[in-house]
């Protein structure tokens, strides 16, 4: 396994045992569910969400996964502008890129919406009763013309979209 970011020896050591014990909890996981190693990905986004309900309930602190898209790292973004995570960054790895997202242990649920509801700019209410446990608490992320952002923002906008996601 080749590191392609600029570190210590100590750094790549630890990266190295961190992916092995990652891929080991995979496999165990895997396992567990009757599955095969192998299984196809039908929506990245719900899989890194799930696997962030899933770390946080264990009360890990990071998680390393190798679903990556410009999707995901916008919907990371946001949470992470309203204090839902403490941040990410991209590993560059031979097999292919990785997420490291650090957690912060704020979240009591994610989880993407489907189907994807479109949402007009004055129809927001309905969608956080819904999603969203009390007024004002939590985050609907909506994919804009003006690009993905939360839906407080969209309301300020005065613009709809599609949901994508909620945290709260």
């Amino acid at each position: 396994m080749a590191c392609t970011f600029a570190g210590s020896a100590l750094e790549k050591s630890r990266l190295r045992l961190v992916l092995k014990n990652t891929i080991k909890i995979k496999d165990e996981v895997i396992r567990k569910q009757g599955g095969n190693k192998e299984m196809s990905l039908n929506d990245p986004l719900s899989n890194v969400l799930s696997q962030i309900n899933a770390y946080e309930k264990a009360g890990k602190k990071e998680l390393i996964t190798n679903n990556t898209s410009k999707t995901i790292k916008k919907v990371l973004s946001i949470m992470q502008d309203h204090k839902y995570l403490g941040g990410f960054e991209e590993i560059k790895d031979a097999k292919g890129d990785l997420l490291r997202i650090h957690l912060i242990g704020r979240i009591n649920k994610t989880s993407v919406i489907k189907p994807r509801f479109s949402v007009k700019k004055n129809a927001f209410e309905k969608f956080e009763k819904r999603f969203l446990p009390a007024k004002d608490f939590g985050i609907l992320i909506i994919s804009t013309p003006q690009g993905m952002m939360p839906h407080t923002e969209a309301k300020k906008k005065g613009i709809g979209g599609r949901l994508i996601s909620y945290c709260y």
